[in-house]
């Protein structure tokens, strides 16, 4: 691909990548990802994403973990683990034939991605600060089935997800400070009524609470909030009752 080519088709996959309002949080974030990541590259047959932590797979990643992306970080080798680890300096590592020398430096994963149909690969970096890191594997069927414009492709498109992993990360900020937001105003609500106060009153009790127990502002409103769901006449004195579940 030339390239003049090879910038317009990855101006177009960016369009397609930005094209429907923004993610909502990294699970629709990395779906999009997956997706574009294919169209991106063309030697690409299947995309995922493996994490940098086993446990945080299900639930940050969800079905953009395939059993090859997961496998890599549970063996602890495959290109993703390598890069991972390695940290190379343009993020990238390529394997060009896993049934063949590629295969030796990753004797467990290799026969399993080959007996899946792929004989060659690509891993890319996805760093984004306050974000899991994670690689982005492209699968090839066809040894050698990433040649450089590929690889080119694949490091660009990888500055675009980290772009689109950054506004999902800025857009699930912004969500959870209105659910605080929203949490700590029932609470106050639930003062006022209870002790007839004002607001600047109520606010008041809360940080006591939260500095009495130790618990987080959010976290002592989310408790009050959640006694008085159950009660039908709360004992709001008892705002300080988290610190004696907690350090029960």
């Amino acid at each position: 691909m030339a390239e003049d080519a090879l910038v317009a088709h990855l101006r177009r996959t960016t369009r397609q990548l930005n094209s429907r309002e923004g993610a909502r949080d990294h699970h629709e974030a990395v779906e999009r990802i997956v997706e574009g990541a294919v169209a991106a590259v063309p030697g690409a047959q299947r995309a995922g994403i493996t994490p940098a932590d086993d446990h945080l797979a299900p639930e940050v990643l969800a079905g953009a973990a395939g059993p090859l992306d997961v496998l890599q970080c549970r063996l602890g080798e495959g290109p993703a683990s390598s890069v991972l680890s390695g940290s190379p300096a343009d993020g990238t590592v390529a394997a060009a034939d896993l049934a063949g020398p590629d295969g030796e430096r990753w004797p467990r994963f290799a026969p399993c991605a080959v007996d899946a149909g792929y004989r060659s690969m690509v891993s890319v970096l996805l760093e984004v600060e306050s974000s899991p890191r994670a690689a982005l594997n492209l699968y090839g069927a066809d040894p050698h089935g990433f040649d450089a414009e590929d690889l080119r492709a694949a490091g660009l498109f990888a500055i675009d997800a980290q772009m689109l992993l950054l506004a999902a990360e800025h857009v699930a900020g912004l969500q959870r400070a209105l659910d605080s937001r929203d949490v700590i105003g029932r609470a106050k609500g639930m003062l006022m009524e209870r002790f007839g106060i004002d607001q600047e009153a109520a606010f008041r009790r809360l940080v006591e609470a939260s500095q009495h127990t130790n618990l987080k502002l959010v976290e002592v409103a989310r408790w009050l909030d959640r006694q008085c769901g159950t009660r039908h006449e709360p004992a709001v004195e008892e705002a300080e009752s988290p610190h004696r579940r907690h350090s029960a």
